[in-house]
């Protein structure tokens, strides 16, 4: 697969899945609930619309469909990198406050996004 192919692809599915991860964050933790938790229930809802998205369109060829080894490989990932980010936006909470958690969240998504799409392209959605 080409990478000036999946590059694109894998920049579109994740600023929709960030957008609906960032905005679910923001609604629940401006309702009241720890940071954390909204952070965690966020990349719940964007890793569910971006490992169908990402797998159907960004790295998948001709006859190749998701299957389980791919699910849990995201799934693997996926932990690991909510871990990462729910620690971050948290310290960013406990010493910044929640505002500047909520700007934060974009900027620590998009590293997280950059190791994600390697990690995706050679280990998940790899057949």
């Amino acid at each position: 697969m080409s990478l000036v192919r999946q590059g694109p692809s894998y920049l579109a599915i994740g600023g929709i899945q960030w957008l609906l991860d960032w905005a679910v964050m923001v609604l629940l933790s401006h309702l009241g609930l720890r940071i954390g938790l909204a952070n965690i229930v966020g990349r719940v809802c964007g890793a569910l619309l971006g490992f169908w998205l990402n797998g159907k369109f960004t790295f998948t060829g001709e006859g190749h469909a998701l299957g389980r080894r791919q699910l849990l490989r995201f799934v693997a990932m996926w932990l690991v990198m909510t871990l990462l980010s729910t620690v971050a936006i948290e310290a960013i909470d406990d010493l910044l406050g929640r505002q500047w958690a909520w700007l934060a969240k974009p900027l620590v998504e998009a590293g997280l996004g950059v190791l994600g799409f390697v990690v995706s392209r050679h280990w998940i959605y790899r057949l």
